[in-house]
């Protein structure tokens, strides 16, 4: 049976939409990647595409559409409310079906080796791909963000794992990893106060003692001019959607603030939408073979 992983690489650049779409369409050049999801934000000035397919074909798709970026993302003139390094901030790869972990791992090697060797931007391994155990925290990487980067890259204990230790001219840095499914996850409140969005966001990660498979900020949404809590949910089976959700209302209930609504970035796994309706309807005894697209694909 083929071997299958995704790819889900963040760009810096969610305003500029014929931008976006050259990137996308040089991943839908490469045969055999197939295109499922994509998505940007003004705000965050982000965009993020998933797509999948074998290795090969996959790990070339990442590279043109890191070319690509390059090409059209001046990290000099970049501003946004998310956190960034580089045009292709994030690359990270996540086994999907007949592919190890340990696979993955290998092409985000290669593939950060080729970034370096034909582009000339520095790469950083981060999560199950990092050479150095601090490297696993895509945050610690990317403290001080593309302008603190271009002086503490120079610093030894910055260096990147490949290419020269500065920053590209327009591209910046960017890291390529390997990790399990992740699901990009806001809930937005009913305040401009983007302290609060801070405050309930240091309640929540794992860096600030709170759960550890979680990664949280707190941001103001210009468009709506209300404070956002953005969370990275790393493994959705040890801190389920609901919990995240629920603690983050019962956080914003001590400023005095409610919970308006909330998105998922991009694609999540189904088990995760399936454990939030369990908990919310109170469904007892709730069979995955019970959900009908999953007999379809049975």
């Amino acid at each position: 049976m083929a071997k299958i992983v995704e790819c889900v690489p963040n760009f810096s650049e969610g305003r500029d939409v014929e931008a976006i779409k050259k990137i996308v369409d040089s991943i839908e050049q490469v045969a055999g990647a197939k295109l499922l999801d994509y998505s940007y934000d003004q705000s965050h000035n982000r965009s993020v595409v998933t797509f999948i397919g074998e290795p090969g074909a996959v790990s070339e798709a990442a590279f043109q559409a890191a070319r690509k970026a390059a090409e059209l993302i001046d990290m000099a003139q970049h501003s946004g409310e998310h956190p960034r390094m580089g045009a292709v901030d994030v690359i990270p790869f996540v086994p999907v079906s007949n592919i190890t972990m340990e696979e993955c791992i290998e092409m985000a090697e290669k593939l950060g080796r080729r970034l370096a060797d034909e582009l000339d931007i520095p790469v950083y391994l981060y999560e199950e791909a990092a050479k150095i155990p601090e490297r696993k925290n895509l945050s610690h990487i990317r403290r001080g963000q593309y302008e603190g980067l271009i002086e503490s890259i120079k610093q030894p204990e910055m260096n990147p794992d490949f290419g020269p230790a500065k920053v590209h001219p327009r591209a910046g840095a960017t890291a390529v990893g390997a990790r399990p499914p992740l699901i990009a996850y806001n809930i937005n409140l009913d305040t401009e106060n983007v302290e609060i969005a801070k405050n309930i966001a240091r309640a929540i990660r794992g860096s600030s003692g709170g759960f550890p498979s979680i990664k949280g900020l707190g941001i103001l949404i210009e468009e709506t001019g209300r404070a956002q809590v953005t969370i990275n949910v790393c493994d959705y089976q040890k801190v389920p959607l609901h919990r995240v959700f629920e603690l983050v209302k019962l956080e914003a209930a001590r400023f005095g603030v409610q919970v308006t609504d909330s998105e998922i970035v991009g694609l999540t796994p189904m088990d995760a939408l399936i454990d939030a309706a369990e908990y919310y309807l109170q469904l007892a005894g709730l069979e995955r073979s019970q959900v009908l697209e999953n007999r379809l694909l049975e």
